[in-house]
């Protein structure tokens, strides 16, 4: 049974929700590649307050390091779509779920056969073959710690994700069915177009992330029920695509951003404005009181 927090029983006025878990791409980061100051500082008054705040992204730890930084979170951030933990503080990860040899196997020669760009993913290290594809060149010009080297020489153990990216697919969501269907073994997936994110708008690539199996966003709901006492009911999650779709399902309030993604709009339970203002901020205010 969930035991409240001690700002809730305290607080001058009894709050709905403990904590806030938030997206980065869309969603806290706004299309500038800048967190909004209004919004900082928002989310800096709520932790004064007591309020939990949380990162939960698809970035890799390397990717989100400096936002995680600007913002001073301490908690860990659920990164790699849930297949890892970091903590911001230590700059160590403290959970990594990793795909098994078959899962890598069976991901490199969906590669082959369906003519997709691989980059495998463990910490510290990205690595992908050099694309002879500009459109591909672009898709991975802002990724960090990213290293060259044919298929081959790949690495196959340790790897928390697998990125595939086409150039011949127009709709991800096929796409990520055709993988899982040549993969055949248990992994979580995620997919989206490319030019959902703001540096890609004019991409055609289509992506989609190969991890081991976990609960995805959701894993954030995990960490705080298991290490801060607080109830998936009392948890406010904010995002805009359908990665966050799992810890929207989870929490007690489901946000999403203007602009989502059908799927997430879909499972949220209300909308907000979109990254480029100050909603997150107003949505703090409202629900925290600070």
């Amino acid at each position: 049974m969930h035991s409240p927090s001690d700002s809730t029983v305290t607080g001058a006025n009894a709050r709905a929700h403990d904590a806030i878990v938030l997206d980065l791409d869309g969603t806290l980061v706004a299309d500038d590649g800048h967190v909004r100051p209004n919004v900082r500082a928002a989310l800096r008054r709520a932790m004064e307050a007591g309020v939990v705040v949380m990162v939960a992204t698809g970035r890799s730890e390397a990717a989100t390091r400096d936002v995680a930084r600007e913002l001073g979170v301490a908690v860990p951030c659920i990164v790699y779509n849930g297949a890892g933990m970091w903590c911001p503080t230590t700059d160590a990860m403290l959970e990594e779920r990793l795909l098994s040899n078959r899962a890598v196997e069976r991901t490199y020669r969906a590669a082959r056969e369906l003519d997709l760009a691989p980059v495998a993913m463990t910490h510290g290290l990205k690595v992908a073959e050099e694309p002879d594809d500009e459109r591909l060149r672009a898709a991975l010009a802002n990724m960090t710690e990213l290293e060259f080297a044919p298929l081959e020489r790949f690495p196959t153990e340790c790897l928390i994700r697998i990125t595939l990216m086409s150039t011949g697919y127009t709709d991800s969501a096929e796409l990520e069915r055709d993988i899982n269907a040549r993969i055949g073994l248990p992994v979580y997936t995620t997919h989206f177009p490319l030019n959902a994110l703001a540096p890609h708008r004019d991409s055609i690539v289509q992506v989609v992330d190969v991890q081991p199996p976990c609960r995805g966003k959701g894993e954030a709901l995990r960490y705080l029920s298991e290490v801060h006492g607080i109830d998936p009911a009392r948890v406010v999650a904010v995002g805009d695509a359908g990665n966050d779709v799992p810890m929207f399902t989870r929490a007690g309030l489901g946000v999403a951003m203007g602009g989502a993604m059908p799927v997430a709009l879909a499972a949220a339970d209300r909308v907000i404005g979109d990254c480029n203002t100050d909603a997150i901020a107003d949505l703090i205010a409202e629900l925290f009181g600070v």
